[in-house]
């Protein structure tokens, strides 16, 4: 689900919807549900000061919600290739993007506003599988350059 909670910049929801749901085809988590929340610069500086002590916005948060377990039997069944389908849901988590920040990245980054949503989207939702470049040694880049080439992302 994509939410827009923001006025400062035009978003296509739908467009990025399609990709969130190619987002979950690819990662192989196509029960697990996600939420993609966008907000504005102040409120993501709010959220970056409450939960990180940075200051300031920045462009994606993730807030992960999912046990660990399930992330790692997701992650696992992801990686051995299983087609199987759990019968029961799971709610991996929400991720904030603030499309300003997005916007002025974008525009530093070269690349155009809904490429930069994408990227953001895909990085979110790696977060909430449990990925974190900050602590894994390159796993999470390594995943998140394969995925942004067979989705087109630059």
């Amino acid at each position: 689900m994509i939410l827009n909670r923001q006025r400062a910049v035009r978003v296509e929801r739908r467009p990025l919807e399609l990709f969130l749901a190619r987002v979950r085809r690819e990662l192989g988590i196509g029960e697990a549900d996600v939420t993609i929340c966008f907000v504005s610069d102040a409120e993501i500086a709010r959220m970056n000061q409450a939960f990180r002590k940075k200051k300031g916005p920045t462009d994606v948060l993730s807030f992960p919600v999912a046990e660990r377990r399930a992330l790692a039997a997701l992650r696992q069944r992801r990686k051995a290739g299983s087609g199987r389908r759990s019968k029961s849901k799971v709610f991996l988590g929400d991720v904030a993007i603030s499309p300003a920040t997005a916007r002025r990245n974008a525009k530093n980054l070269g690349r155009t506003l809904p490429s930069e949503l994408q990227i953001l989207i895909l990085h979110g939702v790696l977060h909430l599988l449990g990925y974190d470049h900050e602590t894994d040694r390159g796993e999470m880049d390594r995943v998140e350059a394969r995925l942004r080439q067979r989705l087109g992302l630059t």
